[in-house]
């Protein structure tokens, strides 16, 4: 595993440890400002790290019962400063989510700067 592959699975494992636990103010912490979240046809500029931290806080509701992930990540690109992931999330038995991160290097590591859904 290259030393890239190898920071962004073990952000990736933060970031699933984050979401398992429902803390939405480690979630937050975990995207850049501002960033950008994209879902088919809406586009959500966030300017503030109170703006994730409520979204993530208003959804937990959608994972009752979800108590553990597993997650393929396919590193798609890199620039510098920043790469792309598209990572699979799979739970309840099979893959569910599917989304494209761009993560830029923060002053702690990587953050997220945008989020695109994914079909």
């Amino acid at each position: 595993m290259t030393d890239i592959n190898e920071k962004v699975d073990q952000f990736f494992e933060r970031y699933a440890s984050a979401l398992l636990a429902r803390d939405a103010k480690a979630i937050a912490g975990m995207y850049a400002v501002p960033s950008l979240i994209l879902f088919p046809g809406k586009s959500i500029p966030v300017s503030d790290a109170n703006q994730t931290e409520e979204f993530f806080a208003s959804s937990w509701g959608q994972y009752d019962g979800v108590d553990s992930v597993d997650k393929k990540i396919v590193v798609m690109g890199e620039a510098p400063g920043s790469l792309w992931a598209d990572v699979t999330w799979s739970y309840n038995g099979g893959p569910r989510e599917r989304f494209c991160y761009q993560l830029v290097q923060g002053t702690e590591g990587y953050q997220i700067a945008v989020l695109t859904s994914m079909a």
